[in-house]
């Protein structure tokens, strides 16, 4: 199987399981105990903070472990909006990951006043537009790093500098840069920035939150002492070491993860290009993560061109991502075409069969 869809998920990786599993089998106390047994895992989870905080390039004090990166940058917002319950206004953008989105929605629903910035035609962010909805009453900024769909990179030192210009705290959601692009935290006016687990080769069910040393933070989640005080709850160590890994492991790669990467995605894209004409790809040609591609084909509903990879007898061996809203529409029209016994496009299943190959 030829799998193109890392922005979703990635394998875990073999050095990260083997880490993993003396947890599992053989060291599972918790933490957080005060007997021998359990407390002699502090060093495991140290060790992890500190491999996490080397590939974000901050401090260990400043990491926070979580349950996945939705936590973290709920559990972020919501630190940004209690330190300053007198601003009630929020700022983030349309093309956010739906753990920011609905977030947001929710807290308009508790009123907070939310801004979402638009994008251009390239996805890009339009800063004058940032600047103008800035005001005091602003709390946070939460934008993204790199978009989870075209790959597009946002100005996260520009945003920064103008929530601090204006009183705001800065919140990324940086899930899709972690690993494939340098992140130095401490030199970024970022105060709160996300990461997952298994985008960068740990497992599903742990992520982190950066929080910067001056900025404010009150739990999210309350319940014990865990986490320096501030996340309650036991610590899953065994994903928190495959996390830490895993991090470890992104470090060492990313100098050379463009460099290889890059050349790749651009042989793809060329051979689609030359081989579908009408073919566009979305979002700007340079400022985008070197591992991201995404195309709209006019004309060709994109339900068909998913049929692709559920239907054996055509493609066997290829995955790749898709929105949510897309993946409904196919599946009513895969139920229609069920009950009318109709095929979809074999046009469809042949082109991609011979890139495949």
């Amino acid at each position: 199987m030829i799998y193109l869809d890392h922005n979703a998920t990635a394998p875990v990786h073999p050095a990260v399981l083997e880490e993993m599993w003396p947890l599992f089998t053989e060291k599972w106390g918790t933490a957080s105990s005060s007997y021998r047994f359990g407390s002699q895992m502090k060093g495991v989870l140290e060790k992890a903070r500190v491999q996490v905080a080397s590939l974000l390039g901050a401090s260990a004090r400043e990491i926070i472990f979580t349950g996945c990166a939705t936590e973290s940058n709920n559990a972020a917002i919501h630190a940004a909006l209690v330190a300053h319950p007198e601003k009630r206004h929020l700022i983030t953008s349309k093309a956010e990951h739906s753990s920011v989105l609905q977030y947001a929605q929710a807290m308009e629903k508790m009123g907070v006043r939310v801004t979402y910035l638009g994008v251009d035609r390239d996805g890009l962010l339009d800063l004058a537009e940032l600047e103008a909805a800035l005001s005091s009453e602003t709390a946070v900024v939460s934008l993204m790093w790199a978009n989870n769909e075209t790959g597009v990179l946002f100005p996260v030192r520009e945003i920064g500098e103008l929530c601090h210009a204006n009183g705001a705290l800065s919140h990324c959601d940086a899930v899709q840069a972690a690993g494939k692009i340098s992140i130095d935290l401490a030199s970024l006016p970022i105060d709160y920035l996300a990461v997952a687990g298994h985008k960068i080769g740990a497992p599903k069910g742990v992520g982190a939150l950066y929080v910067r040393k001056q900025a404010p933070f009150s739990p999210y989640l309350h319940g014990g002492h865990q986490e320096h005080g501030r996340r309650g709850g036991t610590e899953n160590l065994a994903l928190i070491a495959g996390l830490g890994k895993a991090a470890e492991i992104a470090l060492q790669e990313q100098p050379h993860f463009d460099s290889k990467v890059r050349p790749l995605r651009d042989a793809l894209e060329n051979g689609i290009l030359e081989a579908v004409p009408s073919a566009e790809l979305n979002g700007h040609k340079t400022q985008r993560l070197s591992n991201t591609s995404n195309f709209s084909f006019p004309g060709i509903e994109a339900e068909a061109l998913f049929a692709i990879t559920r239907c054996r007898r055509h493609l066997r061996f290829v995955r790749f991502g898709m929105s949510g809203r897309c993946r409904r529409t196919f599946a009513r029209r895969l139920r229609y075409e069920t009950r009318n016994r109709r095929p979809p496009n074999a046009a469809f299943f042949a082109g991609s069969r011979e890139f495949a190959e």
